[in-house]
């Protein structure tokens, strides 16, 4: 996978600080020589953190700017001459935002309409934005915020002039040891001899991070704006990740928290109709009318109108022994020997 294109050129990534940003950032430092890597995010803290593993003295091209999404005029500023933009920033914690219903609005929505006007502005060449399989049929406020997203990025290629900015979606699933994700929760959990599972029978979409950015990075290259980009990724069942973490636990069921469900979707069969296999990957597309004149999936089959790409049904699912080896690979060498 290669995109070239990243070399002296100027690229910002909202919500910089967070586990996707971090590991984005180490790619494409590894990678590409971008003439500036911007990281945006809100908490001070955190970008001092990150500045200390990837300092301005060992990588010159790289920026730290303090901001939100739901501050248009500082956006404004950030996105002066950038060319490419992923945008990570969200809130995500689903309880949280139930509580907190107000505040998701505000970043997940409000946020994506600054980001699609300063954007377009301040003539960005690419908006890449991050979903997440929630939103698909959701059946909480973090996924219907993230649909609300989807749809606003998709749609701000109609609010563009011609060769003007573009935007595109990427939505996969649960990403393996990202902060605040299930597994760190069960390895805090195996301290005490006992693992809470909501219900034996869920199962969940399941991506590495560096999975994750390398696919945003490939979309991001292949991407002609409009498509919502579902990459082919395995299920798991709660129940055999939890005997991966600790098979000598206590297992205890709890029940379905509100606002989840028994299982994921990431392509629903009302989407069926506009999807497209391209092989590793589903594009979902758009509505546009002149998206025929646009797309150039060549080779690209539709997928029969039936079809729903449904974590219970996957034709690929983990087993207990390939999800310790991930998990293994997650953790410091230190953890390792515990």
């Amino acid at each position: 996978m290669g995109f070239n294109v990243l070399n002296d050129k100027t690229i910002l990534i909202t919500g910089g600080t967070g586990s996707f940003g971090q590991k984005c950032t180490e790619i494409i430092l590894n990678r590409y020589k971008p003439r500036k890597l911007i990281i945006f995010s809100r908490d001070e803290l955190k970008q001092w953190e990150m500045a200390q593993r990837f300092s301005m003295s060992d990588y010159p091209c790289m920026r730290y700017f303090i901001g939100d999404v739901r501050d248009k005029e500082r956006l404004n500023r950030a996105f002066h001459g950038v060319e490419y933009v992923i945008h990570a920033a969200a809130l995500k914690q689903v309880p949280t935002l139930e509580y907190n219903p107000f505040e998701a609005v505000k970043t997940n929505i409000i946020g994506a309409e600054n980001i699609i006007n300063v954007a377009i502005d301040q003539g960005v060449r690419k908006v890449i934005a991050l979903s997440t399989d929630k939103a698909a049929n959701p059946i909480n406020l973090y996924g219907a915020t993230k649909l609300c997203s989807d749809k606003l990025f998709i749609a701000g290629n109609s609010y563009t002039k011609r060769d003007g900015t573009i935007f595109s979606v990427v939505r996969y699933g649960n990403v393996l040891g990202s902060r605040g994700s299930v597994i760190p929760f069960f390895l805090k959990q195996k301290e005490t001899g006992a693992l809470t599972i909501t219900d034996p029978r869920m199962t969940r979409f399941w991506i590495t991070l560096e999975q994750g950015v390398e696919f945003v990075l490939t979309c991001m290259e292949k991407m002609l704006g409009g498509e919502l980009f579902v990459p082919k990724i395995p299920s798991m069942k709660m129940s055999d990740l939890a005997e991966a973490v600790c098979p000598a636990c206590k297992k205890e069921i709890i029940g379905i928290r509100p606002g989840e469900k028994l299982h994921e979707l990431m392509i629903t069969r009302d989407d069926a109709r506009r999807t497209i296999d391209v092989g590793d990957f589903y594009v979902i597309q758009p509505d546009f009318h002149y998206w025929g004149r646009r797309c150039n999936w060549n080779g690209a089959n539709p997928v029969p109108d039936d079809f729903e790409y449904h974590s219970g049904t996957n034709p690929r699912f983990i087993g207990v022994e390939e999800m310790r080896t991930l998990i293994a690979d997650l953790r410091t060498p230190g953890e390792k020997e515990k």
